[in-house]
């Protein structure tokens, strides 16, 4: 699995003009997801997504989660995460699951998140979206499941 996350002040995602999910402090994590992704990369982005230490404390240094501050996620899928552009200038999307296979594994870490006690808001899966983001510091970082190897 692969993250591109967003500290954020406000976020919201919208499908033919109507709001389908949205938060104010929190973090917006766009996800695609791999062909050979499973359950233990779900559980890395469980671990990583909520416990990553990129809110700020009163001293202005990043120490606080997602927990500490009371934050919430929005969850948008996005497989053109694994698009891949290295030869030529359409990209390929070889490596990103399909649909059926994303979107359970998509679920799968809506659901997990939310039984850790996260507010998880999400966008429609396989939907034309447009994101509105207010990314704040500007933060983003990038988590990719497959980096920490196959010992999770």
């Amino acid at each position: 699995m692969r993250a591109v996350i967003q500290r954020v002040r406000q976020a919201e995602v919208r499908v033919d003009g109507k709001v389908v999910g949205s938060i104010g402090n929190g973090l917006c994590v766009f996800l695609g997801v791999n062909r050979s992704d499973t359950a233990r990369d779900i559980a890395y982005m469980v671990r990583k997504i909520p416990n990553l230490r990129i809110f700020e404390d009163n001293e202005g240094k990043m120490n606080k989660s997602l927990r500490d501050v009371s934050g919430a996620i929005l969850l948008v899928s996005q497989f053109t995460l694994y698009g891949e552009c290295s030869r030529g200038l359409r990209p390929s999307y070889m490596e990103a699951a399909p649909p059926e296979q994303a979107e359970a594994m998509y679920g799968a870490l809506v659901e997990r998140l939310q039984e850790e006690g996260e507010r998880v808001e999400t966008g429609v899966f396989r939907a034309m979206m447009d994101v509105a983001i207010l990314n704040h510091g500007p933060v983003t970082i990038i988590l990719d499941s497959s980096r920490e190897g196959r010992n999770k």
